[in-house]
Formats: C-alpha cells, structure tokens, sequence
C-alpha cells in the first residue's frame, strides 16, 4: 500500500496534467439486473478509461471514450448524416463522462479468472443499473490497483475539498464498496475463462477482491469488512436554527409536513410529520419566516427574494430556499389542504411584497394581488402549442460543446500563451453583430472583435485597444450597442451621464460625442425597432430615471427629441427598454413593473404591476407576443396578446387590457433544489444577466438564454408554454459567466464571454441539472483524435485552439 500511496503522489504532482492515469483499453457494459430492457448492453467495444481533472479544485472526471478501428468513424459518420455532424467530438455516442463522487459506490474486482472490472453506478437508471468497465486480458493488474487508488482519493478531495496526502487508510476505506457485488456482463467476444469461473466470482463464495483491498495487510478489524457497507454519503442534515427575533405580527401561521431536500438522493425526506409555520412582522419592513415542531425548532429566516417560493398546489406543497453562512437548504412544506396553503400563501406573499416594495398589501388592489400571488404558482399558460408534452429530448449532449474558437498564430509553443492579462480588467459586455458575423467584447478600454466561422466557431479578428473621447480621455464603456448596420457602436460613459459617444468600427475610434439634455441624463438606450441595427436607421430610444424620449444624432445641439419626450413626475426608476419588430415598445422599472407603448410621447397602453424585485433586463419577442424581463432571482414571461373583451387577438401594445383581464405572468425560476445546489456548490446566491429570446429575421423564438455565476441556463420556450416540469438545462464553466447571448438567427449556438475568455458553444452541449452536471465545470476546447482513439488534451493549460485572443 505504501507504494501505491507513493504511485498516487507521483499522479498528482503534475497539476498542469489533465489526464491523471488512463487505462487505454477494455469494454464498457450496461448492466441491468432487474430490468426488462435487457439484462446487459454492450456501450463501447472498444474504449479507454481515464481519471481526470476538472477547472474546478477538487472536482474530478471518470471518463469513458470511445475508440474507432480504422475507418470505423467515417462510416459511422456517412450513416448518421447531418444527426451525427451536429453531435461534435464528444457525444454522447463517443464519451461517457461521470463525476467522481461516493455516490458511485467505484470499486474493483479481479477475479480468480484474471478478469479485471470496474464497476459503478448508473445514477440516472433504475435500482440495480450500474455500468462495468471490463479490461484488456493486457492491462497489469498494479495499473488497475494505482486506477482504483486515484479513483478513492479524487472521491475524498471531493467530498472534504481538501487533499488526499494526509488522509490515512481509514479514512480511503469510506470510499471502497467490496461488499457491493459485481453482476457478470456477458461479452461479446470469447474469454479464455468459463462460464463457471465467472457465476462462482460474485456468489457468496467468491473469491474476488477489491484490487485496492489485496494490497492491504489483513487484520481482525478487516474481518468486518464483510458486512453491508453504507450505502452512500449520509443523508442532508438539517442545520442549526437561527434564534428567532420578537414577533410585532403574525401574518399568517398553518400547520404542515416539513421535509428536507437530501443531495445524496435527489429527493426531499421527510423530517417533521407535524410543524407550525409562521410568517410575522419583526421590524419595519422586515419580516420573518418560523418553522417549529414538538421538539425542536426547525429553522427560521427573514422573507427576502432569495427565498425564491414556488407554490404547487396539485400537490399542496411549498418548496423554498434557505440560506446559512455557509450552505444553502431547500425546504418544503407539505400542507394538509388547498385552503391551508392558500392562507399561508397570501400570508407569505403579503410579507415579501411589503419587503420589496415597502408599501402595504391592504394598499394594493385586488386584481393585482391576483397577478402576485398567480405569479408564484406552478402553472401552465395559455396556448401551449400542440403536441408539445411529446417534445423530443434532442438538445441535450454530453461532453464538450463540439466547437472550439480557430487557433491563430499556431507555430506559437503552448508553454508562451498566457490566457490573462495583468492590467486589473476582466470581459465584462458582449454585442452581437446581426449584419455582420462579428462579436464584440468590452474589456475595460479596450474592445475585442471576433468573427463567426461558417463551421461555427469564433476566430479573433481585431483588438481595439483604446476607447477614448474626442478629447482623448480614456474610458470604459458601461453600456454598448451596435448601430448603422454594424459600422457604429453607441457607448456610455459612466464619468458622462448626458452624453453617448459614437465609434467608427471601420477605424476603431470614437468619432462623435452626442450632447443628449442639459438636464436629463441617460440611463439606458435601445435600438428604434427589434432589427434596427441591420439598417441605415439613425435615431433610437432612450431613458432616464422618470423619461423616455427619441434620440435623434442629426439634430444640431442636444440630440433629444423634444416632441417625442415622455416625462413622469414621479421617479419610476425606469431601468430597461425592449422594441419589437414594429417599433413598439417595452420599458420596465426598478420598481417591478412594466409598460407597453405603441409610440412616443403618449401614455402606457398596459401597465403590468411589479412582483416586487427590480427588473434589470428587458427584451420582447419581434412579433410583440412575449415580454421577457429579468429580475434577480427569476425571470418574468409575460403574453403580450389578449384572449377576451372586445380587444381580442390585440396585443398590449395596441390595446389596454381590461381591467379583470390582465395577463397572467409565468415566472421562469430555478427549482429551489437546484438553486440550492448552485449555492451548495459555488457559494453565490442566484443573479441572473439579463435574458435574451434567440432572434433572427423570419425565425421564430424558440429558447431564452441568461446566465448565474458560473452557469449559463437556457429555457426552450415550447416545454415552457406546455408547463413542463424540466424546461431548462444549464452548462457549468469554472469561472463566472460575464456575458451571454444567441449567434443571431440561430438557437443552436451561445456565445459566452467569460472573465478572460470567449467562446461559441452549442447549445447541444447543455444538460439537465443534475448533481453531476451542477458540480462539474465544462472544459474549454474540444478533445483530439490521435492514433485512431479519442484523446483528451494532455494538459491543464489552455493552448491557441482553446481561447481567443490570450486577453479574452
């Protein structure tokens, strides 16, 4: 054992290797003892298995690639068509990728036969499934032990993010099941073993033994190893509860089933069949959330937006979010009837509303204490298309994204490429060209230009390295938008709130400063219509605080419309604004809401009541049917179309609702399991860049993109509108996602600005969330194809074919 610690130190060592040990050639099989699909399939006839990193500390692959015998791909390939080209290098049918975690329950045999077989859990099959690595009859058996040791010591780094060099043996001894047996996988090729051989190694009188467990002397205590090992991590403990503060109020207090949602298992368990939930007033404008059962008290919190609430009442249910210094919970609250849960809803509500808004519900009317309390419900809208619950799961791959940036510059080593730049600036704003294939990223003063590749890939093309005013004060544009058929970029100055600068993007330069108001600043701005930017169109809306007005570039002095200047005496704190392909128009506040216009100068024709977070994002579907806003927490779709009265088939652009007829919003949030996840893994609550609809002249929107941390989600519009329960799947990176949106005309492909770093992805490269998929950060670049087998990058450091351009 002593030399195999020795051997596992040797495999760490080099951190700048992403590959930590491989096994190059055996079989992967799907066992299936208990199912009528069949009892084995045989995945792979030929692949490697290998232990690798991750960007993430601590976080480590067990990954299965497939191999190709001469030929093999490209036949493969002519067969699959286009089907097969859209899969990229590592899909599903080339890679199995598997996050090492105890939940695995990885362990080894090697049978009296000479068979040498890993074995594993298959977490999202049925009770029983697991998958089996058998391999070559030419892998010694001391690589297969050193496998099995670097799998248990990247499940101990994982499971206490600390190193393995100073773990002992008992504490690698939690991490090997010797008790769980390995069922035989029939393969598909003749063995030099009987059947016989194979049926005694895994009955009671088996002989075989874990490879990690032969090199261990036996002792008493070892005896004991025979017994049922623990099946799994042990369960999600619920935290210690916070001491409650002094009620002035009780809002509401019910009575429930309290359940705790376990990480190990996927599932909520069951912890009190019998609490009292309580909502109370414990200051001004603060309020507080109780949980109390016969014997403890279970928890208590304040009512904020990170609550995130999700009301079910099919189920009675009440799942929500909470938060300690260190971790997060997701609770739920089980209630006995629809009157019950409906009681403590609006009690809820009432406290997270006056929270947000600081404004009393009695206060409120009645039909938009509806719209709140229907907005924080399970439910399905209106006019799901048909056939949608028969949607087809085909957007999800595993593996890498299947595109790449082009490398540039390729005779330079990889050991010269730095991907940062010392100068204090991280990618912070992304415009995607709609005339031209072009992206632009903002990097303190300095923009990037990178052109789309027809094979869908990014090339760097062009760095604009200083962005100053006429005068030739350098500046960091707080805000940017393409102009003029993607000759022009409009940018903010945060130093010079009245003013916006034009750049030529032929020459890179600031060419124009437009004076806007002596007195109204700019806040924000959007283009005349959803296309605008594709043509010649000069002027374009903008907004402060409490005014939305036209800018008009071609006026002498300040550019501001005067006729076309909509002005609130009130601070509505107007913080976004959206057009359609019309010109209609969107603007939604710091306060919530949202109003929708047909033209300047003249009154909302609908104004949609605040839930109560700020909105700081806006777009609208170019047809004008759907509202998308972007709150901290969750997003807001909103059908803009009205389906009674005498306005029917009219959109809220052109037409008031009526007064009981407002549209019910559908509020696009996380699970709170999985929220609680993110949080679990990444220790940063939920806040959302703004949400896009993918876009594109004569295409319909069919997905939305935003992105939290280092997760980018991405919602398909149609499961959404069908009320599907999994509408979104999401991709990890390692590193906080600064920017995100669609190529345009397409929903197949994301671009993705990260810290010091850009990238097209396909969005087939997305998975369900899942505890693998939010633990495991993707990689950067496509895998390599060498010697007829698919092979990952042999090293940690990004090269030229990874990135564009070093400083992004």
């Amino acid at each position: 054992m002593f030399m195999l610690r020795n051997v596992g130190k040797y495999l760490f060592g080099d951190t700048s290797k992403e590959t930590i040990i491989e096994i190059p050639q055996g079989q992967l099989y799907l066992v299936r003892p208990q199912s009528p699909k069949g009892y084995s399939e045989l995945i792979f006839k030929d692949a490697a298995a290998t232990i690798r990193r991750t960007a993430q500390d601590f976080q480590y692959q067990l990954v299965i690639q497939r191999a190709y015998e001469e030929g093999e791909e490209e036949l493969l390939s002519d067969e699959d068509g286009e089907d097969g080209a859209e899969g990229g290098l590592a899909s599903d049918k080339d890679e199995k990728i598997f996050l090492l975690d105890e939940s695995l329950h990885f362990r080894c045999e090697i049978r009296d036969s000479g068979d040498k077989i890993f074995a594993w859990r298959d977490l999202s099959g049925d009770l029983g499934d697991l998958y089996e690595f058998i391999c070559d009859q030419s892998i010694q058996a001391t690589t297969v032990h050193t496998f099995e040791l670097a799998a248990i010591q990247c499940q101990y780094e994982r499971k206490y993010r600390k190193s393995h060099e100073n773990a002992t043996e008992q504490d690698f001894q939690r991490f090997q099941f010797t008790g769980d047996a390995i069922p035989t996988a029939s393969p598909v090729t003749p063995r030099t073993t009987s059947p016989a051989g194979r049926t005694s190694s895994v009955g009671r009188g088996s002989t075989a033994k874990s490879a990690l467990a032969r090199e261990q002397t036996p002792t008493k205590s070892k005896k004991g190893s025979s017994k049922a090992p623990e099946r799994g991590e042990a369960p999600t403990a619920a935290p210690v509860s916070a001491i409650n503060p002094k009620s002035l109020e009780i809002l509401t207090r019910e009575t429930a089933e309290l359940h705790l949602f376990d990480f190990a298992s996927g599932s909520f368990i069951l912890q009190d069949p019998l609490v009292t939930a309580t909502v109370s007033e414990v200051g001004k404008w603060q309020y507080w959330l109780q949980v109390t059962g016969k014997e403890r008290d279970w928890l208590g919190q304040p009512v904020v937006a990170d609550l995130n609430p999700v009301f079910n009442f099919e189920y009675l249910s009440f799942i929500f979010n909470h938060y300690t210094e260190d971790s997060a919970y997701s609770w739920l609250l089980r209630f006995k009837d629809q009157e019950t849960e409906e009681k403590f809803q609006e009690g809820l509500m009432q406290a997270l509303w006056e929270q947000l808004n600081e404004v009393k519900w009695a206060r409120t009317k009645d039909e938009d204490k509806e719209y709140v309390l229907g907005a924080f419900q399970d439910l399905t809208m209106e006019d799901a298309p048909e056939g949608a619950e028969d949607l087809e799961e085909v957007e999800e791959g595993d593996g890498d994204d299947g595109q790449k940036s082009e490398h540039y510059d390729s005779d330079e080593p990889e050991e010269d490429v730095n991907t940062k730049e010392d100068d204090g600036n991280v990618n912070s704003q992304l415009a995607v060209g709609y005339k031209h294939d072009r992206s632009f990223v903002v990097r303190g003063s300095k923009i990037g230009v990178f052109k789309h590749t027809p094979n869908n890939n990014l090339e760097f093309s062009t760095n604009i390295s200083k962005v100053e005013t006429p005068s030739g004060k350098l500046f960091s544009p707080k805000k940017v938008m393409l102009h003029c058929e993607d000759s022009s970029m409009i940018l903010q100055n945060s130093d010079n709130p009245n003013s916006l600068y034009r750049m030529d993007l032929e020459y890179g330069k600031v060419v124009d400063e437009w004076k806007i108001h002596d007195d109204i600043p700019v806040t924000n701005f959007a283009p005349e219509n959803k296309f605008a930017q594709m043509s010649n169109e000069q002027t374009f809306l903008g907004l402060s605080h409490n005014a939305l007005y036209r800018i008009d570039p071609r006026l002498a002095g300040n550019k501001l419309v005067e006729s076309q200047l909509k002005q609130y005496v009130s601070k509505n704190g107007f913080s976004a604004a959206a057009t359609t392909e019309q010109g209609y128009i969107a603007v939604a506040s710091n306060k919530g809401d949202i109003r929708m216009f047909d033209r300047l100068g003249i009154n909302a024709k609908t104004h949609i009541p605040a839930l109560g977070e700020a909105i700081i994002g806006l777009d609208v579907s170019a047809d004008g049917r759907w509202v998308l806003g972007t709150c901290r927490t969750y997003l807001l779709l909103i059908d803009a179309q009205q389906k009674e009265g005498k306005n029917v088939g009219k959109l809220g652009f052109e037409k008031s609702f009526g007064k009981d007829s407002k549209p019910q919003p559908r509020r696009l949030g996380l699970q709170p399991s999985h929220v609680a996840q993110f949080q679990h893994e990444t220790g940063v609550p939920l806040s959302f860049t703004p949400a896009r609809f993918n876009t594109g002249l004569e295409s319909n929107e069919t997905s939305i993109i935003t992105a939290t941390g280092p997760f980018i989600v991405t919602w398909n519009l149609k499961k959404v509108l069908a009320g599907r329960k999994d509408p979104y799947t999401i991709k990890r990176y390692a590193e906080e996602v600064k920017a995100d949106n669609f190529k345009f005309g397409s929903d197949k492909n994301v671009i993705v600005a990260l810290p010091n770093e850009v990238n097209m992805v396909a969005k087939q490269s997305f998975k369900r969330p899942t505890r693998e998929s939010i633990a495991t950060p993707a990689r950067i670049g496509g895998g390599r194809r060498s010697s007829g087998r698919l092979i990952g990058r042999a090293s940690g450091r990004l090269g030229r074919e990874d990135i564009v351009n070093s400083p992004y």
